[in-house]
C-alpha cells in the first residue's frame, strides 16, 4: 500500500496534461506487469529517468511518447497527449520553472521590456509588481528576492548569459532614482564571473530583430538536459522537445548575433543610467 509520502510525490492528474500524462504512463506500465527497469529497456533510457517521468519531474518529449505507445500498446496516446501538452496552457509553469532555474547550471535569459527578475533590485521589483493586478505584491516580491539567492551562491552558481533589450534598460519604472540604483546593481552583477550581460540596441544598425517577438529563456541541468520557457501575463509553457528547444536556441544565437559586445553593453548600461535624474 503506498504511504502518504509518496502519495505526495505523484502528479495529479486532474492539474494538467503534462501530469496526466506521468500518471497514465505509470498506471499503464502497472496494468501490463511491467517494471520501472522494464519500461526504461523498452523506451532506451534508465530507470530512474523512467521513475522521474512518472512523478512529475521531467516530461516525456514526442520521441520517448512514440516509443511508450509501441511498448505499451496505447496507439499514439502519449504522443497525442505530449503534442496537446505543448500547445496549452499549463497552470504549474511557474513552479516548475523556479524548481528547473534553482538547479540550472546555466541559464540563457532574453528580457525583451523589462529588467530579468534575477537581476532586479528590491524596489524596482516592488514598482513593477505593484503596476500589475497581482493581489499580493509583497509575496511576489519576496519570492522574485529569494529567487535571487542562487546567483551569490558560494559553490556551483551558475552561468547566467543575459541578453536584454536596451527598451528593458530605459523603461521608467518607478521613479529616476529607482532606476539609477537599479541599472547600477546591473553593472555590478556584470562585474561577476559567472554572469555575462549583453544589451540589444534600439538602433536603425541593429533594426529588427529575433527578440522583438518576446522573451524566453533556455535552462540547462541535470538531470533534464535542456529546456526553454516563454510566458505571457498569467500564463506560461514549458518547451521540452528537444526539436522545439533547439528552435529557441536558434532564436537566442540570433539574438545575440545583433547584441552589443560586453564592454559596449556595460557603457551603455553606464550612458542610460546617467540619464536618469531627478
Amino acid at each position: 500500500m503506498a504511504t502518504h509520502e509518496s502519495l505526495l510525490q505523484l502528479p495529479d492528474p486532474r492539474a494538467n496534461l503534462w501530469d496526466f500524462s506521468a500518471h497514465y504512463l505509470r498506471q499503464t506500465r502497472k496494468r501490463k506487469g511491467l517494471s520501472g527497469e522494464a519500461l526504461g529497456r523498452a523506451l532506451q533510457i534508465s530507470k530512474s529517468k523512467v521513475s522521474r517521468i512518472e512523478r512529475g519531474e521531467e516530461r516525456l518529449d514526442l520521441a520517448l511518447a512514440e516509443k511508450a505507445d509501441q511498448a505499451l500498446g496505447t496507439v499514439d496516446l502519449f504522443v497525442l497527449l505530449v503534442w496537446y501538452a505543448s500547445f496549452g496552457h499549463d497552470p504549474e509553469w511557474f513552479p516548475q520553472y523556479v524548481k528547473f532555474e534553482q538547479q540550472a547550471t546555466w541559464l540563457r535569459l532574453y528580457e525583451a521590456d523589462v529588467i530579468s527578475g534575477l537581476f532586479q533590485t528590491e524596489e524596482y521589483a516592488r514598482a513593477l509588481v505593484g503596476s500589475s493586478i497581482a493581489s499580493d505584491v509583497e509575496r511576489v516580491v519576496m519570492r522574485r528576492l529569494q529567487r535571487q539567492e542562487m546567483l551569490a551562491r558560494e559553490q556551483n552558481p551558475p552561468s547566467v548569459s543575459l541578453l536584454m533589450s536596451q527598451n528593458a534598460l530605459d523603461w521608467p519604472v518607478g521613479s529616476p532614482r529607482i532606476m539609477r540604483e537599479q541599472l547600477g546593481h546591473l553593472l555590478e552583477a556584470a562585474e561577476w564571473a559567472h554572469v555575462m550581460i549583453r544589451i540589444v540596441p534600439r538602433s536603425w544598425e541593429c533594426g529588427a530583430h529575433a527578440g522583438l517577438a518576446g522573451s524566453f529563456q533556455l535552462i540547462t541541468g541535470e538531470p533534464w538536459g535542456e529546456a526553454a520557457y516563454t510566458d505571457a501575463p498569467g500564463t506560461g509553457r514549458l518547451v521540452a522537445s528537444p526539436a522545439e528547444v533547439l528552435k529557441y536556441a536558434l532564436r537566442y544565437e540570433r539574438i545575440s548575433g545583433s547584441a552589443l559586445s560586453v564592454e559596449r553593453s556595460t557603457a551603455l548600461i553606464r550612458q542610460v543610467m546617467e540619464a536618469f535624474r531627478d
